[in-house]
């Protein structure tokens, strides 16, 4: 059966990206019909979100759900080295005196529930429970979807634009084989869920606290949900958490043995959820859009979730893909150069968080980078809120260089002078 009411746009996937594209076109007066395959609400990994969301959740006309939700409020983020020594907690707010500095640890099957009925009420029509089995094609152009709704019918749904949110399981990486993997991330996680566990209290409860293996060989997050939940995982090199190990349990365990600051937090908690595990992570697609088709979200790319930046990358290349869209609908140009123009920026963006990812797990110094170079830490705050798309930044990059590179060469010397 081919469908009568063609829309403008097609959405595959109901996640945080698919609910933002699809919400920001809708509000243009254009028809979005999102297909998701799964019924909300379901379970998903990606808890703590970072500052920057507030201007996209602002246009999705979400902050008055947001604030009046019982999501624990998050104002800071805390680090824990190897010794066990914590940081001062750090504050948002320090840096940027607005309300767009407190943000939220979410469960993700709420938060993203909201958001899918939040595009429902924009207008646009949303399709639990249906499967997207292809994306159709007229030569190199796509022009929709065959879907299978939850009966087993399948339908073709013919559009204007075709937008892949679909995930980490990205119909269209796949199909065009544009997965670029990332060697130098190459890290899985192990994670559960406490009941009970420790937290702090007032303006510190709902902070991140990131807390470093012993050896160097990862690192725990624990995120502090409502009713008294704590999600706590561990990231590690790829073969250091999942080659030789007997069980994901087994190297969980093992890991809480070796992170004391996270043992003692747990204790006296109740583990309520089993491990779970993924080995997928940091890669992007070497080509963003094609002619009538575009990338969003995981389906694009992720990136380690060191500094939380997956929920803000997801909703950012929503807004951008959707603004693109509507541009290239309002003028008759759904090529590929009209929907994926905002890539080569938002790359840029993401390549600079990926570069603060990098340094932490080489174990750059940054507490001796801002005394060294003081003037810029509004600016390295700005990186770890999620405000990446501004070009002053790549001077903390270079300045970054320049100390390791003086770093080096003081190695050299030292070296050179006890030989």
């Amino acid at each position: 059966m081919i469908a009568s009411d063609k829309p403008n746009v097609v959405v595959i996937g109901g996640g945080p990206a698919g609910s933002t594209v699809s919400t920001l076109i809708a509000q243009k007066g254009y028809r979005v019909e999102l297909f998701e395959r799964e019924v909300f609400p379901r379970y998903h990994i990606g808890e703590s979100m970072i500052p920057e969301t507030y201007w996209v959740l602002k246009r999705l006309n979400m902050l008055d759900k947001m604030k009046g939700s019982h999501f624990i409020k998050k104002y800071s983020v805390q680090f824990v080295g190897q010794s066990g020594r914590l940081s001062a907690p750090f504050y948002f707010h320090d840096n940027k005196p607005h309300e767009c500095s407190q943000t939220w640890q979410v469960r993700r099957s709420e938060f993203d529930l909201m958001m899918i009925e939040n595009a429902a009420e924009h207008g646009v029509t949303v399709h639990q429970g249906t499967r997207v089995l292809e994306v159709l094609f007229d030569g190199d152009r796509a022009i929709g979807v065959k879907v299978a709704d939850p009966s087993g019918e399948t339908r073709e749904v013919f559009a204007d634009v075709v937008v892949d949110a679909s995930g980490q399981s990205s119909m269209l990486i796949n199909k065009f084989k544009l997965r670029v993997p990332d060697p130098e991330l190459n890290k899985g996680a192990i994670w559960t869920y406490f009941k009970g566990a420790y937290r702090d209290v007032g303006k510190d409860e709902g902070a991140t606290v990131v807390l470093s293996v012993q050896g160097k060989n990862g690192w725990f997050w624990y995120i502090p949900l409502h009713d008294d939940i704590v999600s706590v995982g561990v990231v590690g090199d790829f073969d250091y958490l999942f080659k030789g190990r007997t069980s994901h349990e087994q190297t969980y365990a093992e890991e809480l043995e070796r992170c004391p600051a996270v043992k003692e937090r747990v204790e006296n908690a109740e583990q309520v959820e089993k491990i779970f595990a993924t080995k997928d992570y940091t890669y992007r697609a070497s080509q963003g859009s094609g002619d009538g088709w575009v990338l969003v979200g995981d389906a694009f790319g992720f990136l380690d979730p060191l500094y939380s930046s997956g929920v803000l990358l997801a909703l950012k290349s929503g807004e951008l893909a959707a603004d693109a869209i509507c541009d290239g609908l309002e003028k008759g140009d759904t090529s590929k150069d009209q929907l994926g123009h905002w890539v080569p920026n938002y790359l840029v963006g993401m390549k600079r968080m990926r570069r603060l990812v990098s340094e932490y797990y080489e174990g750059f110094n940054f507490g001796r980078f801002i005394r060294r170079f003081p003037h810029y830490t509004g600016r390295v705050t700005d990186l770890l809120i999620g405000d990446l798309f501004k070009d002053d930044l790549d001077e903390v990059i270079a300045s970054m260089d320049q100390m390791k590179a003086e770093d080096e060469e003081a190695r050299l010397m030292s070296t050179k002078e006890q030989d």
